[in-house]
């Protein structure tokens, strides 16, 4: 019987450095179900929130994902963005939290920027919602690991000063301690694999700022090549 942890992992090296791409996830069909079935990221089944992974609000990455989202926020208005008083009231959408780390405001149980049901635009991202508005990639608006989740990017320099990155699905030990305690995640069931295209081309633009464009373009070629000589392995969540 075959492991539920086998993956298929794809390899090269460009400019003096290595990619390592989870294969057996990028030609997954893995999508987004926010609105639409997503249980949460609560110790127990929250799918009638509509929070998605908004509950805890957002860990911005440094000092330029926190000013690029807040240049973003000074373009919203109310008919985009339910808390804009609010948040003005509050003292803005960046905060510390009780650990000292920069993150996005909450409230009433979600982040600050998360649009409830009862705003004319129902559920959703504010960001999001402008970016779509102004006609750019939500890439360029949301904090950075609201745009790249499921997707982690990871680094690791050796001895010899040779970085090796590797591009895979974020995993439960990626939340830190509380992961083991969520009630579900959305890699690790099929709900959530039910796209008509694979995570490389749905995700397209977040792979692509992440790993840079000349390496996106490498790894659709590596990607054709590999599956002219067959199939990747398929997701352990297909699999179960």
């Amino acid at each position: 019987m075959r492991d539920d942890t086998t993956r298929e992992w794809l390899s090269f090296e460009h400019r003096g450095e290595t990619y390592l791409f989870d294969l057996t996830f990028l030609w997954s069909n893995w999508e987004c179900i926010f609105g639409s079935g997503c249980k949460g990221v609560h110790d127990t089944d929250t799918t009638e929130l509509g929070h998605g992974c908004c509950s805890h609000g957002a860990h911005f990455a440094d000092r330029e994902d926190r000013k690029r989202v807040a240049a973003a926020v000074e373009g919203l208005d109310g008919s985009i963005w339910q808390f804009k008083d609010l948040a003005a009231e509050l003292g803005g959408v960046v905060v510390r939290n009780s650990e000292g780390d920069w993150v996005t405001r909450t409230h009433d149980g979600a982040c600050i920027m998360l649009n409830r049901a009862d705003h004319p635009t129902g559920v959703g991202c504010a960001l999001h919602l402008a970016a779509e508005r102004d006609g750019v990639s939500f890439v360029e608006y949301k904090p950075e690991v609201c745009w790249q989740l499921p997707l982690r990017l990871t680094f690791h320099t050796d001895e010899l000063d040779h970085t090796t990155y590797a591009l895979r699905e974020w995993k439960r030990r990626d939340w830190g301690e509380g992961g083991e305690d969520l009630h579900w995640w959305c890699t690790e069931g099929p709900e959530a694999f039910r796209s008509e295209h694979p995570v490389l081309e749905t995700m397209a633009a977040e792979i692509t700022a992440l790993v840079g464009e000349e390496v996106y373009e490498r790894l659709l070629e590596e990607v054709a090549d590999r599956l002219d000589r067959g199939t990747p392995v398929p997701h352990p969540a297909r699999r179960a």
